[in-house]
């Protein structure tokens, strides 16, 4: 699986990703690193069928109202993560 980890994240999510052996990227290795704007975040991840993983409230609100990104994991603060889906919100615990 490919994931396009966002700059609200820390870099090292990255080799923690390919450890598991998924391809991640973080976006301080996009052309405007960390200032790379949601639009062209979401237009990256459409492009390579990345997950993109965030903090980012913002992308949760494109998810539901415009179907965009395909697939988003959104990091909460705690000990959880939450996972979006077209059917199913998970939380993990």
């Amino acid at each position: 699986m490919k994931f396009l980890i966002d700059a609200n994240l820390p870099r090292r999510l990255v080799n923690i990703f390919a450890e598991r052996g998924h391809h991640a990227v973080h976006t301080l290795d996009l052309p405007d690193g960390n200032t790379t704007a949601d639009s062209a975040i979401l237009q990256y991840a459409d492009e390579q069928s990345c997950v993109i993983t965030t903090k980012d409230s913002d992308f949760t609100t494109s998810f539901w109202l415009n179907n965009r990104p395909e697939k988003l994991l959104l990091i909460s603060t705690g000990n959880r993560f939450v996972e979006l889906t077209r059917e199913y919100v998970i939380v993990h615990a």
